[in-house]
């Protein structure tokens, strides 16, 4: 039996096929998660019983998306570049976060992602990285893993050619929280949780754009699948 993994869906307002506004996961997200021998299984966002809902699956990944709403940790402004911000969405997303690391199901953040569990655990952002000269959109860099961290025995490797597209970044950590990989540039790359009750790493790039070519962003989500299948 493939271990089921949770992916909250996206809202998207627009996609022709189905005429209507969507809930939509990237397919290149599902099918990593398919190749690594889970059950990828998109879940509808909605605010209620968040932990019941998520206590049937085996893993969770929480994937990318548009930005946090900055009120979510503390900013008093919101920057014009700030874009696709849905209060239900953040909502569910901050509250798959926390049930997941409370619960100890295996927890896979990517891009938002990292960014919802930095602001799940009262980090904050930096809104804006400071426009497209400085900005990781449609960006393949070289990142160096430390050493032992979660990420790197996931990659197998210590340094990583990762597919990145996000304008804002991890400013103040969250409780607990450890940075165990950093761009040049200082940008946050990869955070684990010392002491967390099941496996969970979360990285800023994608790692299913080229996960189909590149055992090393693979096997973020093999890992996951296989922790989700030991329920470890």
């Amino acid at each position: 039996m493939r271990p089921l993994i949770a992916i909250p869906a996206r809202f998207s307002a627009t996609t022709s096929a189905l005429r209507f506004a969507a809930e939509v996961n990237a397919r290149a997200l599902v099918e990593a998660v398919w190749r690594a021998g889970g059950e990828p299984v998109s879940i509808h966002p909605a605010d209620a019983e968040v932990a019941s809902r998520l206590s049937r699956f085996d893993g969770v990944l929480l994937p990318g998306g548009g930005d946090l709403a900055p009120h979510r940790y503390g900013a008093p402004d919101t920057h014009d570049s700030v874009y696709d911000v849905d209060d239900l969405q953040d909502t569910f997303d901050l509250e798959v976060a926390r049930q997941a690391l409370h619960l100890g199901l295996p927890l896979l953040a990517i891009c938002r992602g990292l960014q919802v569990v930095n602001v799940a655990l009262g980090g904050t952002l930096e809104q804006d990285m400071g426009g497209p000269e400085r900005e990781h959109r449609h960006v393949v860099h070289p990142v160096a893993l430390e050493a032992g961290s979660v990420a790197a025995e996931a990659a197998g490797a210590e340094k990583v050619e990762a597919s990145c597209f996000h304008h804002q970044r991890v400013d103040r950590l969250g409780d607990g929280l450890r940075a165990t990989a950093r761009a040049a540039d200082g940008t946050v790359e990869a955070l684990e949780l010392p002491g967390a009750h099941g496996w969970f790493t979360a990285v800023q790039w994608h790692p299913e754009d080229t996960a189909h070519a590149d055992p090393a962003q693979q096997g973020f989500f093999d890992v996951l699948v296989r922790a989700a299948r030991t329920g470890s």
